[in-house]
């Protein structure tokens, strides 16, 4: 089978999305099919299986959906993409994100194969689909075949776009996150670890778990909070409420780490806590630590109630509860046989949601289509 995989965004800065098609290209490779990345790439960029992409546009960084997305914008790309796919014989050619202007967009309209579309987003203000829905509404049935990550990204998009849609979650690389990941030394010193890992912006919850923190400060002697992720802005308020709620000595704001130095953090975790607020389409970060066999602590948001069962992988939260927070994570600490059962629970789930597994059912998909369009 020949497969184009399309990008909207750069693909020398590592994302979401990139690194999404990234894995889909390499199994499919090695299960001997011809894969053609096209996506935006400056010269010289940093690419994934370079040999297999191939470049249009210059990316450039654009407010898009309320954050900044290094997308190509040229009058140009319509026909560039046109000239690329004239030289292609795609049996599939599949769009993420297929409503990002302009390179998906233009691929779609171009396209004289079969067509599949994955939606990853998920956002609590659908801005984007409500102000496009009369072109977006037009353009769908060309696409034969459309996937979403989740179900709060399915009802997401099907709220404005109704159709049928297949859910294939994303994957996470059980060869990276995996029990024989090294530990690290600054935090091997016999304390409790328990570790958040993500943006410190509000949506996260960080707030709430270092409230939770102080309502169980006797029972953090022998404990440390370890904080990973990218933020200045509101660190800076962080620290000052760690101290001015005497956490200084249980709690370490490391920044931010290189995503192949992550699972040493989560190795040297005995918790894993997760208190996002809200406006997550998926656990990523739940089902890293839990291939890392953590157990984990999270708040009842969909994205997260999606991968994890309340009382087997971990524990469940209301959001924006400190005191449930708190209550659960005092669970944990005090029951060492506790934390080992949910972590041992937790690896075996994410192996289902490795990127071969992942992988396989988009190849599932793709056949499917072609037999039902032969």
């Amino acid at each position: 089978m020949k497969i184009g995989l399309v990008s909207p965004y750069d693909y020398s800065f590592p994302g979401g999305v990139v690194n999404h098609i990234a894995y889909l290209s390499h199994n499919f490779i090695q299960w001997g099919h011809k894969v053609k990345i096209i996506a935006p790439c400056p010269k010289g960029g940093n690419r994934y299986f370079e040999e297999e992409v191939t470049p249009i546009g210059k990316p450039l960084p654009v407010p898009f959906a309320g954050a900044i997305a290094r997308i190509p914008v040229s009058p140009w790309l319509p026909v560039q993409m046109g000239e690329i796919l004239a030289n292609e014989d795609f049996d599939i050619l599949h769009l993420h994100e297929p409503f990002t202007p302009m390179i998906c967009v233009s691929a779609l309209l171009k396209s004289n194969c079969i067509n599949v579309g994955t939606f990853h987003a998920y956002h609590n203000k659908p801005r984007v689909y409500w102000l496009g829905k009369p072109i977006f509404r037009r353009w769908l049935p060309r696409l034969h075949g459309k996937i979403t990550v989740s179900k709060p990204a399915l009802e997401y998009v099907s709220r404005h776009l109704p159709g049928d849609y297949r859910i294939i979650p994303n994957g996470i690389d059980t060869q990276q996150f995996c029990l024989d990941a090294p530990q690290r030394k600054e935090f091997a010193d016999g304390k409790i670890n328990i570790l958040f890992v993500g943006r410190l912006e509000q949506r996260k919850g960080l707030g709430y778990l270092l409230n939770a923190c102080a309502k169980i400060k006797n029972s953090l002697h022998n404990s440390r909070l370890i904080i990973v992720g990218p933020g200045t802005m509101l660190r800076h308020r962080y620290e000052k409420l760690v101290k001015d709620m005497g956490l200084t000595d249980n709690v370490v704001f490391v920044g931010f780490v290189p995503s192949d130095e992550l699972p040493s953090y989560y190795r040297s975790a005995d918790i894993f806590c997760a208190p996002a607020t809200g406006g997550e389409s998926f656990g990523i970060v739940l089902l890293e630590a839990m291939a890392c066999g953590k157990p984990v602590v999270a708040t009842n948001i969909q994205g997260y109630a999606s991968v994890l069962a309340n009382g087997e992988e971990g524990l469940l939260v209301p959001p924006r509860d400190a005191k449930s927070l708190a209550h659960a994570l005092l669970s944990l600490l005090n029951d060492k046989n506790l934390r080992l059962k949910m972590g041992a629970k937790g690896r075996i789930k994410a192996e289902k949601y490795s990127w071969p597994n992942i992988s396989r059912q988009v190849m599932d998909y793709y056949n499917s289509l072609l037999n039902s369009h032969a």
